[in-house]
């Protein structure tokens, strides 16, 4: 059965090059007619101390309000006139900015991408007129009620480490940013041994890699940074040791129609990689798709949920396993109590083989359906080296799936889904 699934890492040939001056860069030719860029930076909120918490959100706006070779908004214009796309983002441990081109365009916005990114001005004036834009950013935020509620769920699933805060960071804090204090961190985490520059696409992968590296020698200059950022305002994380018993923390949401219900276990990170996939296969088995447990049982036979599904939300130091359900208020108790029972059921009698085998060939085609685009593949890349240093695990994900056994399924469950000790957050409406 197993030896006629996919292959799919045959799909995928990187090279990966490391410049002396600490860059790393990913190269891949992909007969698709575009290239994508990807720069991807090792920083993020959860680096961040309170203090200055929403920094890294706050910088990627910055990025593109100009540089001393480029204006405010030239870097757009540029782009757009030759068709093409670019975009951010920022995350808990990584921030990062990519472009799509054509690959007749790739060596002329490549160096303009560099440019933007290495050598952002920061100036004092945009800086306050996008801080009201950050501002405003958080206000929409907190007004969602999904949001609200993830926010409130992962404060109840983490008490210490920066996973639990927003990555766009509350308003107090960037009310009292300064723009010296941006600069200062721009300076220190935007360096060549804390980026990784992924490029896929139509070119060979020697011209992919030579259009970058000539680039970055274009446009990056040393910073001294030596003494950039004081102490206080970087942290270092540790694992929080798993419930001992059963956090439950309720709330009222006055915009909510039904109520909320999210149970929590922390659960290995990225340190700990291989651990985390049995629980990826679990939280599918669980709660993904209209063929998993929760579903059936719940949403379809029982009708005690509307929605309802579960994840392995993996971080770098840690993760959470996470099952979320919307239900009218009353069904909550009895929604608890199932959900407990179809986990003591997995760590009694594990899973089906039908479902394992379901499981592969879902996690088979995906990742082959994920590595269509030369985006796909540079954010596949970009993602795993810049928070691994390997990729490795990228590329043999999908076997390493296919050979996880029923029994692996059940170990995890026994060791990580404790059925008496576990965070709970319930939000219900006030009316």
């Amino acid at each position: 059965m197993l030896d006629s699934l996919p292959k799919p890492v045959s799909l995928n040939n990187p090279v990966i090059q490391r410049l002396p001056n600490g860059l790393t860069i990913i190269a891949e030719q992909m007969p698709v007619d575009a290239v994508n860029l990807n720069l991807w930076f090792k920083v993020g909120s959860a680096l961040e101390s309170d203090e200055i918490n929403g920094m890294a959100h706050f910088l990627e706006h910055m990025i593109f309000k100009g540089t001393p070779r480029l204006a405010s908004g030239e870097f757009e214009r540029l782009i757009e006139e030759r068709g093409a796309v670019t975009n951010a983002a920022t995350s808990q441990e990584y921030t990062h900015y990519y472009i799509t081109s054509a690959p007749s365009d790739f060596a002329h916005l490549t160096p303009l991408q560099l440019e933007v990114v290495l050598n952002a001005s920061i100036p004092d004036e945009a800086f306050e007129r996008e801080r009201m834009v950050v501002l405003e950013e958080i206000r929409r935020s907190d007004d969602n009620p999904r949001r609200r509620t993830f926010y409130r769920a992962m404060e109840t699933g983490f008490e210490s480490l920066p996973y639990r805060r927003p990555v766009l960071g509350p308003t107090y804090v960037i009310e009292q940013l300064k723009s010296q204090q941006m600069r200062t961190f721009h300076d220190t985490w935007y360096q060549p041994n804390s980026m990784t520059a992924v490029a896929v696409g139509n070119l060979p992968t020697k011209q992919l890699i030579d259009i970058v590296a000539d680039s970055f020698e274009q446009t990056y200059t040393v910073k001294n940074y030596q003494e950039s950022l004081p102490k206080e305002s970087l942290i270092e994380l540790t694992p929080e040791a798993p419930f001992t018993d059963i956090v439950r923390r309720e709330y009222e949401d006055n915009t909510l129609q039904q109520a909320r219900l999210i149970m929590m276990w922390r659960v290995p990170g990225l340190i700990d990689l291989h651990e985390t996939y049995t629980l990826d296969v679990l939280s599918v088995i669980l709660g993904q798709g209209k063929l998993s447990r929760l579903f059936r049982d719940l949403r379809e036979d029982r009708g005690l949920v509307t929605r309802i599904s579960a994840s392995n939300m993996t971080q770098e130091i840690q993760g959470v396993f996470y099952i979320s359900s919307q239900l009218v208020s009353e069904n909550i108790p009895k929604v608890e109590r199932l959900i407990i029972e179809h986990l003591q059921q997995i760590q009694i009698e594990s899973v089906t083989e039908a479902e394992l085998n379901r499981i592969r060939t879902q996690v088979s085609n995906r990742f082959i359906f994920g590595n269509e685009r030369p985006s796909d593949r540079a954010n596949l890349y970009g993602y795993y080296y810049s928070q691994l240093g390997d990729l490795e695990p990228a590329l043999t994900y999908p076997n390493t799936i296919q050979s996880l056994t029923k029994t692996d399924i059940q170990l995890a469950a026994q060791k990580y889904l404790k059925t008496d000790a576990y965070g709970i957050t319930i939000v219900k409406p006030n009316h």
